[in-house]
């Protein structure tokens, strides 16, 4: 069961693949993870992706490619896996496609969160951060108790930089620009399923689950 999940920032693929990871029992990939655990690791491919970092560098898709490929390959994959972030581009996924290729294999589903730029903009912009504990409130679905009051620890809440709406409405051009065109590369290969993301998470989840079985 091979998977990727797109959508856009805020969408809510990342909560939708941590909930496929624990019903399925196979990993939950992100960039970021592999990132930081060939760094850790100080692999050769975490060296290269290090160099990269250092000087401010985007890391290029093909060695951007190599290290998802790398941990495909893990004992974990055996029964699939859920890749989070990546591809993020075209380039990235025809990369991908040709490394799967070369082992007979093939993304199976490739899972779209459909959800509308202004109810990502609102969803994302009324989140409030305990500057403490880190605990995620939102103004209009989850309030605190107390306004600006975290309920676990009682720190303050703040609206972080990342979930301004300027911010947010950036994010989603990039999107846009770069990782939208993935929906009808996978739609061509024939691995897509589009799903209402403004349904509850819960619905949303349902869907997933009756597509993969």
């Amino acid at each position: 069961m091979k998977i990727i999940m797109l959508g856009a920032p805020g969408a809510g693929k990342g909560t939708q693949a941590k909930q496929i990871a624990q019903a399925y029992d196979i990993p939950h990939i992100s960039t970021g993870d592999i990132f930081r655990a060939n760094i850790k690791e100080g692999t050769e491919l975490g060296k290269k992706a290090q160099e990269y970092m250092d000087k401010g560098l985007l890391v290029p898709d093909e060695l951007v490619c190599d290290l998802v490929v790398d941990r495909i390959h893990k004992d974990d994959c055996e029964k699939g896996y859920i890749l989070d972030g990546f591809p993020r581009t075209i380039p990235q996924a025809n990369a991908l496609d040709e490394a799967l290729a070369k082992d007979g294999e093939k993304i199976e589903y490739a899972i779209d969160i459909e959800v509308p730029d202004e109810n990502i903009i609102n969803r994302m912009s009324g989140r409030r951060s305990c500057k403490d504990c880190g605990a995620i409130f939102h103004v209009q679905y989850n309030p605190p108790k107390k306004e600006n009051c975290c309920d676990v620890c009682g720190g303050e809440l703040v609206l972080r930089d990342d979930d301004k709406a300027e911010t947010v409405k950036k994010r989603l051009d990039v999107y846009h620009e770069q990782t939208a065109p993935l929906i009808a590369h996978y739609k061509e290969a024939g691995s897509l399923h589009e799903i209402d993301g403004t349904q509850d998470i819960k619905v949303v989840f349902e869907e997933i689950k009756s597509i993969l079985g």
